[in-house]
Order: C-alpha cells, then structure tokens, then sequence
C-alpha cells in the first residue's frame, strides 16, 4: 500500500522544505528510480513492483500522486534490479523504458533485460500502453546498472542506446532496429571502444558530450579501479585514457562541467583581464574513502584532486547529483549516503587564482539510507524538485518559496537598473553636445 504523508522539515540552511513522502512496499536499490518522460518518475521495488510517481490536478490543488504500473513479463516474484527510461533522438518519437530483474525459479535464477516501446500513433508516450508492449531478453550475466546515452552517428544522425553492466566484468549495448520494431545487442566497441577489456565489474558508468565531435566516459569498478577515456566519436578512436585505484568499491562516477574563472595578463601591468572558461571535471565517490573531484580531466586527467571534506563521515555515499540549486550558473554536487545524510558542497574559487576547493555548504538529515537523487520539474511550474529514493520511499523536496521569491525580485531589480541605465545614455550624449563622455568606476 501506497501512503502521502508530511515529514518535518529538517535543515540548517538546506534551501528546501519536504513537500511530501511516499513510502513504497518493499525497498529499492541504487539502481531503481528514473525520470519518464516530463512530470513523471518511476521507482522500481526490489519485489517486483514499479511505481510512477508525478503531480495532478485534483479538485484544483496539485497533488502528488503514486501508482503502480503493471509491466508485463515481470513475474511476481522476481526482483528487480535497475529501471531506466529515454526519450528517443529526433526525429524518432516515444518513450523507452528497460527494467532487468532475476526470476527465482527455485532450481535456478535467470536474469532477464525487459525493454518496454510502443510504436502505435499516439501511444508512443502513453506509459500504461508501453507497459504492455515488451521485448524480452534472457540475460547471461547478473545484470547491474542500466544507463542510456546518446550517439553521434555523423551527418546530423542520432540515437539513444541502452548501456547495461554485469558480473561478467562487461558492458553491453542494445541498439534499437527500426526497421523491425525492436532492440538488438551489439558490440560495445563498435561505439565505445574504451569499453573494451575492463578491469572489473563495473558498478557505475557515465559519459559526456564535450563538443567536436569527442565525448569522456568514466567508469567506477567493484575492485576500487576508476577508468576515464577521451574519445573521438569518429571512427571511433580513443585520444587518450586514464586509470587510478582506489581500496574500495566504487559507487558512483559523474562527469560535470565546471565554469572556473581565468586570469590573463602581462607581466610589470597591474590590471589583468578575467574571462571565464568551462573546464570538464570527474567526481569520483566510494563505498569507504572520501570524495574526490578530479579538475579539468579533458587536459589533465587524473593529477589534479580535490577531496571533499567530511564526505567520508557519513557513512558509504551511495548516490550523488551535479545541479544548480541556488540559480547562479554554477552546479553544486549533492551526495546521498547510507548514514542518513544529504550533503551539498559548491565550489568556491579565490581572486586572482585558478586553485579553489568545494566547501561543504549544508547537510540535511533523514529517517532511511539514501539511495538515488533527480532533480525534475514535477509540478510543471517551472521550479524543479528534488526527488530522494530511501531505504524507506520517495521524499520530493521543493525549492523554499520565500528565498525562492527574494532572488527572483533581487534579479528583476537588477534588470530594471541595468535599463534605467541604457535609457539615461542618449540623454547624457544630448547634454554634452554630441560628445561621447565616458566614465571611470572601480569595481
């Protein structure tokens, strides 16, 4: 049975308030809850059961609403592993959702890959009509986490794949065939050669688009080896590749852009000139050791650390998210743990250097282990929610409306200035006979 109901608001300066929690049958994993679509999230239970989770309408007050989907070919007593979804590349249409889960037999266990796609006009994203058309693939491997991401396949073409690791110390890659209406395994090397020959079973695996044609790709393994390819997707070809080992599983890898602050100048002139460069950073988080966020990996991999401190006192981190929460163009990462904790660490760079550190910036407690965290509008409002799968269920947790109102009237004054500005400038070039005055103001 499905309960709402309102937890207090536990916080120091964590800028959002609970709005509701949502406790779930039996317990999910790391592995169990995705985005579906727009306003939708989907939590996958380890017997069996997926629950979609979004906000209606009901008698003119949103609300939020839990319903369990019935996924055909997933028996009642099978346990589910991992459940990801994606919107197909254009000009494809639909929604794709992939579940693995092991069938206990008795005798035996056998895994199983279900993808879910329906290919009729105008159910393409109706999630009770894909729930009914399955492919399913028996698995020779214990099937662990299932990823997607998109491939560049040249003149303009794309496509979106599903990434699926295991215990046989692979990844594997189902490719949808559009002409037969279905997915189909292929070689991983035939798109992500880095992919090839891995050290261990890898338990988290992530990639990211840099431009020009090239993307990163990090993987975390369970014997603590951390893996970090370069690649150009033409071809493709690996430029060039990283390894580092840690003493413990890893548990999560994330690749995140980060915008730091450049100084150039020459040398005997007191004034430099600052621009603002986007460097592409890897953090890197484990079952026992402290985090680590590695700067700048496109030209320096893995030589420039920096750990997070205290992420190492809250027990094994068992999720972590790279996000804006306070609205400033910067992403601030967010790590969930076992112990309960949810902290949150921003990166803070000194004047006229280009070292800095992340500062932790606030933790926030809970009842259960955290295990997944998205940041998703749900309400369609604009704002987007933090949705954390516990041990326990699902939290939402919304931005505070009052700091939320602040900045946005802070940011319309600021635009009003900058106007009331530009509107005094021909006036000012009128008063002193067409000649252009300019001014000198220190900063």
């Amino acid at each position: 049975m499905v309960v709402l109901m309102m937890l207090p608001d536990s916080e120091g300066s964590c800028p959002f308030a609970e709005d509701s929690f949502t406790r779930f049958p039996s317990q999910s994993n790391i592995y169990g809850m995705c985005e579906a679509g727009d306003q939708e999230l989907l939590a996958a239970t380890l017997k069996g059961k997926v629950v979609c989770f979004r906000y209606q309408d009901i008698q003119h007050k949103v609300r939020p609403v839990a319903k369990e989907v019935q996924f055909t070919y997933i028996p009642v007593d099978a346990e589910i592993v991992s459940i990801d979804a994606f919107n197909k590349s254009p000009p494809n249409r639909g929604l794709v959702v992939g579940i693995t889960f092991i069938k206990d037999s008795g005798d035996k266990a056998t895994p199983f890959l279900n993808i879910y796609c329906d290919y009729e006009p105008g159910s393409e994203f109706n999630l009770e009509s894909i729930a009914q058309s399955c492919l399913n693939l028996e698995l020779q491997f214990t099937p662990f986490q299932l990823y997607h991401t998109e491939l560049q396949l040249g003149e303009g073409q794309r496509d979106t794949v599903f990434l699926l690791s295991g215990h046989d110390q692979c990844i594997h890659l189902y490719k949808e065939n559009a002409s037969l209406h279905q997915f189909e395994e292929q070689p991983v090397e035939k798109f992500f050669p880095e992919l090839k020959e891995l050290p261990s079973d890898v338990l988290w695996l992530d990639v990211l688009s840099i431009g020009e044609g090239r993307h990163l790709t990090a993987f975390g393994c369970q014997n603590g080896c951390v893996g970090l390819a370069l690649v150009n997707q033409t071809g493709p070809e690996i430029l060039q590749s990283w390894r580092l080992q840690q003493d413990s599983p890893i548990s999560r890898v994330l690749l995140f852009p980060l915008k730091v602050e450049a100084h150039n100048g020459t040398e005997g002139l007191q004034e430099k000139e600052v621009t603002e460069v986007t460097e592409y950073n890897l953090l890197v988080t484990s079952t026992i050791e402290m985090a680590v966020v590695y700067r700048d990996v496109e030209r320096c991999g893995v030589s420039q650390p920096l750990c997070l401190s205290d992420s190492d006192q809250c027990d094994a981190v068992l999720c972590a998210l790279l996000i804006d929460l306070d609205f400033d163009g910067q992403l601030e990462v967010l790590l969930g743990t076992y112990g309960q904790d949810l902290l949150c660490y921003k990166f803070q760079q000194p004047t006229d250097t280009t070292e800095g550190q992340f500062q932790l910036m606030w933790r926030r407690s809970f009842r259960s282990p955290l295990l997944s965290i998205i940041y998703l509008d749900l309400t369609g409002d604009g704002l987007k929610e933090l949705a954390i799968l516990t041990l326990k269920g699902l939290h939402i947790l919304q931005h505070k409306l009052s700091s939320t109102a602040d900045l946005v009237l802070q940011r319309l004054a600021s635009k009003v200035a900058k106007m009331s500005v530009l509107e005094d400038q021909p006036l000012n070039n009128q008063n002193t006979g067409g000649k252009k005055v300019v001014s000198t103001s220190a900063s």
